[in-house]
């Protein structure tokens, strides 16, 4: 073992490619410029793993994040962190924080929505709840697109949207947030508030 992956660990690079090869992804090497990216599949959805580096002029900040678009029925959305973790990104609803009655979850997580009674729906799902809590940092929601710089969604196309400061290099959590991402599609069908049709999307 080298001095510096006795120091650091394995690199990104290593995490992710052994990650692709445990959930049957491709992993894509973007050199230097474009970044390293990972594109999964669930059903007919594509998940797709990257980072991505915003720049204020004198630091940078690096963030770890995963897109999966999806054909949204009802236009339901809703965003969810961990409470105290979620001061830079402000609230896309103007209503109270939902409260969906599991004790733990609600007091360790800020629930925002559209449609109240989807949101309990959706995290009436047991194994929504215990990938949640298994993250230490996150913020999720459902998103129309990706803004001036980013990809532009067809009517009725949205995406699942995770994002966390910093590069993710624990295999085990990059793992369970796969399985957040399959599980909550799939949920979403369930419920009445997506279809599992590939809505052919290719992100930036």
């Amino acid at each position: 073992m080298s001095l510096l992956k006795e120091i650091f660990g394995p690199s990104k690079e290593e995490v992710w490619k052994k990650l692709s090869d445990e959930i049957g992804a491709n992993f894509i090497d973007g050199g230097f410029f474009r970044g390293d990216k990972i594109i999964a599949r669930v059903k007919e959805w594509v998940i797709t793993i990257d980072t991505y580096t915003v720049s204020n002029g004198k630091t940078n900040t690096t963030f770890t994040r995963i897109r999966a678009p999806y054909i949204n029925k009802d236009n339901f959305r809703f965003k969810i962190h961990r409470k105290g973790l979620l001061s830079g990104f402000g609230k896309i609803f103007a209503v109270e924080d939902i409260e969906i009655g599991f004790s733990e979850f609600d007091e360790d997580f800020i629930i925002n929505g559209n449609n109240t009674e989807k949101v309990n729906k959706l995290f009436s799902n047991p194994n929504i709840r215990e990938l949640i809590q298994f993250q230490k940092g996150i913020f999720l929601e459902v998103r129309d697109d990706e803004g001036w710089f980013g990809t532009e969604f067809p009517e009725g196309v949205d995406e699942l949207y995770f994002q966390v400061y910093g590069v993710i290099k624990d295999i085990d959590r990059l793992k369970k947030l796969y399985y957040l991402f399959a599980e909550i599609l799939n949920q979403l069908c369930i419920i009445d508030s997506a279809y599992d049709d590939n809505p052919d999307i290719i992100l930036k």
